[in-house]
C-alpha cells in the first residue's frame, strides 16, 4: 500500500522535512531505490548509494543535509534500527488469510474461535481449543485438544501446537515450529551408564546391557504475551509441570527448549540454541547462535553469551560469557590469544631444548 512521508513520520514519531505528501510504496537500499521507494540511508556511509539510486525520499541519520543529497523529502531516525522496526510494521501487510474459516479446515465442534479469527485451508483444531479475537492461522496448522491461544495471534504454515498448551496475546509462530511435543525423558531399571558417569566424572565399574523406559510428559507448555517462535523451533512440554516461556521472549529458528525448562521475560535466543531439561533461564538473557545450556542449572538475569558458548554450570546474573566451557568473555579472549601464541612458544621451546642438548654434547 502507498504511504505518504507524513504518515510514516507520524507513525514513527520521527521528524521529517521536504515534501511530506510524497508517496512511497516500499523500502529499499539506497543504490537500489527507485522513485517509489523510501531509501534507507541510516548513516553517512550509505550516502554514496543515494547518488547511484533514484530515490526521491530517504530515511536518514540526524543532521543529514537531505537537499544536498538530491532528495525531495527525508525522515530522520536517531536510532536507525528502531526506526526500521517501526517502518517494517507499516510496510508489511502480513500473510493473506481470508477472514472466517476456510471450507477445507476441520474444527472440532467443542472448539471456540473468537470474533475476527481467520483460518486458512487444511487446518485442524481439536476439542476444547480456545482461540482469541483476531487470530490468524495459516494453512496446514494443527492445534491439539485443550490448547488456549490469546488475542491477535499469527500462526504460520505447518506449525504444530500440542495438547493443553497455553499461549498469551500477540503471539507470532513461524512456519514449522512445534510447541508441546513430548519431552526427551527415559530411565533404566538399574543405574544407567550416564548416571554413573555423572557421579564419577569418567570412570565406570562395568559396562552392561541397558534398555530405556519412556517417561510420558504429563505437563504442557505455557507461553506469555508478545512471544515469537522461529521456524522449526521446538518446545517440549514438561514431565509434570509446564515448560514456560516468559512474556516478550523471542526464539530464533531451530531453537530447542527441553522439558521443564523455564525461560524468563524478554530473552533473545538465537538460531540453534539448545536448552536441556529443567534448566532455568532468567529475564533478559541473550544466547547467541549455537549456545548450549546444561540441564538442571540456572542462568541468571541479564546474562549475555557469545556464539557457540556452552554453559555447564550456574551463571551469575549480569555475566558476559564466551567459550566451551563458558568463562567470562574477557578470560576467553585471553585464552584465544594464548592459543594463537602456542605455535611460536612451541618453536621457541624446541629451539631452547636443541640448544641445551648441544651444550650438553659439547661438555
Amino acid at each position: 500500500m502507498p504511504h505518504t512521508i507524513r504518515d510514516i513520520a507520524r507513525a514513527l514519531g520521527a521528524e521529517a522535512a521536504g515534501d511530506l505528501d510524497l508517496v512511497v510504496t516500499r523500502a529499499a537500499e539506497p543504490a537500489e531505490a527507485g522513485p517509489e521507494a523510501l531509501a534507507l540511508a541510516l548513516s553517512p556511509a550509505y550516502a554514496a548509494g543515494l547518488a547511484r539510486g533514484g530515490a526521491r525520499a530517504a530515511m536518514l541519520w540526524p543532521g543529514a543535509d537531505w537537499q544536498a543529497l538530491g532528495l525531495r523529502a527525508a525522515i530522520f531516525a536517531p536510532r536507525g534500527r528502531l526506526a526500521m522496526a517501526g517502518l517494517s510494521r507499516i510496510l508489511d501487510p502480513g500473510p493473506e488469510i481470508a477472514p472466517g474459516t476456510h471450507p477445507m479446515t476441520v474444527i472440532d465442534p467443542g472448539a471456540q474461535l473468537a470474533e475476527g479469527a481467520a483460518v486458512g485451508p487444511f487446518v485442524t483444531i481439536g476439542a476444547g481449543v480456545v482461540i482469541g479475537p483476531r487470530a490468524r492461522i495459516a494453512a496446514h496448522v494443527s492445534i491439539a485438544e485443550g490448547a488456549r491461544i490469546g488475542a491477535d495471534a499469527l500462526i504460520l504454515q505447518g506449525a504444530r501446537i500440542g495438547a493443553r498448551v497455553t499461549i498469551g496475546d500477540r503471539f507470532i509462530c513461524q512456519p514449522g515450529a512445534v510447541i508441546g511435543a513430548d519431552g526427551f525423558s527415559f530411565v533404566t531399571p538399574e543405574k544407567s551408564g550416564v548416571e554413573e558417569i555423572r557421579e564419577t566424572l569418567g570412570s565406570r565399574e562395568t559396562i552392561r546391557d541397558q534398555s530405556w523406559t519412556r517417561l510420558h510428559s504429563l505437563g504442557a507448555v505455557t507461553i506469555g504475551d508478545d512471544v515469537e517462535i522461529g521456524a522449526n523451533a521446538c518446545i517440549d512440554r514438561g514431565t509434570v509441570r509446564d515448560t514456560t516461556i516468559g512474556s516478550g521472549t523471542k526464539l530464533d529458528n531451530l531453537v530447542h527448549i527441553g522439558h521443564n525448562v523455564t525461560v524468563g521475560r524478554d530473552c533473545l535466543l538465537c538460531g540453534q540454541v539448545g536448552i536441556a531439561g529443567s534448566a532455568r533461564i532468567g529475564d533478559r538473557v541473550v544466547l547467541a547462535g549455537q549456545c548450549g545450556v546444561n540441564d538442571n542449572i540456572f542462568v541468571g538475569d541479564d546474562v549475555i553469551a557469545g556464539g557457540a558458548t556452552k554453559i555447564f554450570t550456574n551463571a551469575p546474573s549480569g555475566r558476559v560469557l564466551l567459550g566451551c566451557p563458558a568463562v567470562k568473555m574477557e578470560t576467553q579472549i585471553e585464552i584465544n590469544k594464548a592459543l594463537r601464541r602456542l605455535p611460536r612458544m612451541a618453536a621457541a621451546l624446541a629451539a631452547l631444548q636443541k640448544a641445551d642438548a648441544n651444550d650438553g654434547d659439547s661438555d
